[in-house]
């Protein structure tokens, strides 16, 4: 399970970018390409600044006007699905 003081980051060779073909944010890693909602966008955004789960929570909170506590359940729902497809590391 991933505590939200973990450091996240982006696994090497994998970016965020934006695709002007697709007109659209990408997700690049290692000869796989995964096109995140606005939401996931905003949250690899901040991962791809090392920060922990609990700040993108607290980051998208302020963001959103929503509460911490829903953001933090969304954002960990994420980021053990981009942790599995070996996108992010902890």
């Amino acid at each position: 399970m991933m505590q939200s003081s973990a450091m996240l980051r982006l696994k090497p060779g994998t970016k965020l970018q934006f695709n002007r073909v697709r007109g659209a944010w990408v997700v690049l890693s290692s000869e796989r390409v995964f096109l995140p909602d606005e939401h996931a966008i905003e949250v690899l955004k901040l991962v791809n600044l090392v920060r922990t789960m609990q700040e993108i929570a607290q980051k998208l909170a302020a963001i959103f006007a929503a509460p911490v506590a829903i953001n933090r359940a969304n954002v960990h729902e994420m980021l053990q699905d981009f942790v599995a497809r070996g996108a992010i590391r902890i």
